[in-house]
């Protein structure tokens, strides 16, 4: 461990108690300059809560003690889970970050200092791994992926010139380009004497990137020490099964075709402003059956998702329901249409009302489109969001109380009361831990063997994901560059990205460091 000088930052004997309930307890965390800390667990085992602590941050009505000392210098920058709700969704990228970069630049003559700070910024978007950094400064957080929106947050944290950096699941939702790409963007800033506090489910990117680690569950600390020692000999066995649950999910056996496909794509052409960003020309989803769709961050998997169910209209083509077109916006769809195609969202926060309990929400769904009776319909949501892992007490919880896993698991129960024929599923299990998100890929396989006129449709980066999938199809800029069976796809991948995509993924996977 580092020499008290080296530290940044230092958090000892933090307990954080909210209504009699014990989210952190007597958690010890020291931060040394130029290295990254780790903290892994659960969803709701505190490492959110212990990271947001660096920044003086605490959830409302919560009794805080303990002590966090923070050395000299910069401020604690923060990339949170969920970067589109920091985001002020009424400006420009460029607004946002030339609010940050101008004041670095009020020392230079007036003339020059619009320029200097676009310097900045391009700068800071460079070393963020954002490609054609002018055309993204021109658009809205709303216009950009899960993942642009994540870089763009980054993107702020350095041009705060902070000496800590916060990164609450930097890769939720990347694919393994982009999360190589991201480990080496970490590495950079460390090797530049900042600090970085990795909170994550993801082990290998952990692995790959960190220098120790902390384990945490229930809001303890129950082990901790260099990253390799931890993988290669783990003492708790908490640690050891977090480690086993990294394995593949059960074999999942693909339905037969059915003659008729549940939903059919035929010549789909998407844009954004004018701009076309996706282009399928046939895509045929059977009944009892699984697509992943897997491709780089921005490469049109979600506005690919989203024109399925009916949230972007801006679309040439037909996406047909058995045979029948599908009205391109949700709000002319029917009640029936509305419960035939789910969409459970990356950004599921955004997707609850923050002012009423999550169980409420979760049963509306079968009121609204099944015409439940409300008592039933409470008693069937209770017992979906049960079966997905939620204790009792959680789901009559507003939902700013729930973890990111613990949201994403409602927002699955919500879809699953409309009993829908096309689920679909836009990187759920990206901000979720490694036990959980076993269980959940483990859930999805049998909701397929139970309902044979299921469809699942998994937008994701995650090839373990896509493995349990019967067929792949890889996106890239927009087009459709390779698709067939999922094991063929992930052993014999034709197109040059995709045999990128494999190889990447396997360095991960390895714990590679430089």
């Amino acid at each position: 461990m580092s020499h008290e000088t080296d530290l940044v930052a230092e958090i000892r004997d933090l307990r954080v108690e909210i209504e009699g309930r014990t989210i952190v307890d007597g958690v010890h965390l020291r931060v040394p300059a130029g290295k990254v800390t780790a903290l892994v667990g659960t969803s709701g085992s505190g490492k959110t809560t212990t990271g947001l602590a660096l920044l003086g941050e605490y959830p409302p009505g919560a009794r805080v003690t303990g002590e966090v000392r923070l050395g000299r210098g910069g401020p604690v920058g923060y990339v949170p889970q969920h970067p589109g709700a920091v985001l002020n969704p009424a400006r420009r990228v460029s607004a946002l970050l030339d609010d940050i970069a101008r004041p670095q630049v009020r020392h230079l003559p007036r003339a020059r200092r619009r320029t200097a700070a676009r310097a900045l910024v391009l700068r800071a978007l460079s070393d963020a791994q954002l490609p054609e950094a002018e055309a993204l400064l021109r658009r809205y957080p709303h216009q950009l992926s899960g993942g642009q929106q994540q870089r763009v947050v980054l993107a702020q944290a350095l041009l705060l010139g902070a000496r800590v950096v916060v990164a609450d699941e930097p890769t939720t939702g990347q694919d393994a380009l982009t999360k190589s790409r991201i480990v080496d963007r970490f590495r950079s800033v460390a090797a530049r004497g900042i600090a970085v506090v990795l909170l994550s489910h993801d082990l290998d990117v952990v692995r790959a990137l960190a220098d120790d680690v902390l384990v945490l569950r229930a809001g303890r600390v129950v082990e901790s020490g260099p990253a390799e020692r931890l993988w290669l000999a783990p003492r708790h066995e908490w640690t050891r099964r977090l480690l086993d649950a990294r394995q593949p999910p059960a074999d999942h056996e693909p339905s037969p075709y059915t003659l008729r496909p549940a939903l059919r794509v035929r010549d789909l052409t998407a844009r954004h402003h004018g701009v076309v960003v996706l282009r399928t020309p046939e895509l045929a989803l059977h009944p009892g059956t699984s697509l992943a769709v897997v491709g780089r961050s921005g490469s049109g998997k979600t506005t690919l998702a989203r024109c399925l169910a009916g949230l972007h209209r801006d679309h040439d083509g037909e996406i047909l329901l058995d045979g029948t077109p599908l009205p391109r916006s949700v709000r002319r769809r029917s009640h029936a249409q509305l419960a035939a195609v789910q969409y459970v969202f990356q950004d599921v926060r955004a997707a609850f009302d923050e002012y009423r309990p999550v169980l409420d929400q979760v049963a509306r769904t079968a009121v609204r489109l099944r015409g439940t009776d409300p008592a039933t319909a409470r008693e069937e949501a209770l017992a979906t969001l049960t079966r997905l892992g939620l204790s009792p007490d959680v789901p009559h919880r507003l939902p700013a109380r729930l973890s990111g896993g613990e949201l994403q698991r409602a927002a699955l129960a919500r879809a699953l009361l409309a009993r829908p024929r096309i689920l679909i599923c836009d990187e759920i299990t990206s901000g979720l831990d490694t036990v959980t998100r076993r269980a959940l890929l483990d859930l999805l396989v049998g909701l397929l063997r139970e309902r044979d006129d299921l469809t699942l449709v998994l937008i994701t980066h995650d090839l373990d994901t896509a493995r349990l999938a019967d067929r792949i199809a890889v996106l890239d800029a927009g087009e459709v560059v390779e698709q067939g069976p999922a094991q063929r796809v992930l052993t014999e991948p034709r197109h040059p990205f995709t045999v990128s995509l494999m190889e990447t993924t396997a360095r991960l996977e390895a714990g590679t460091r430089p």
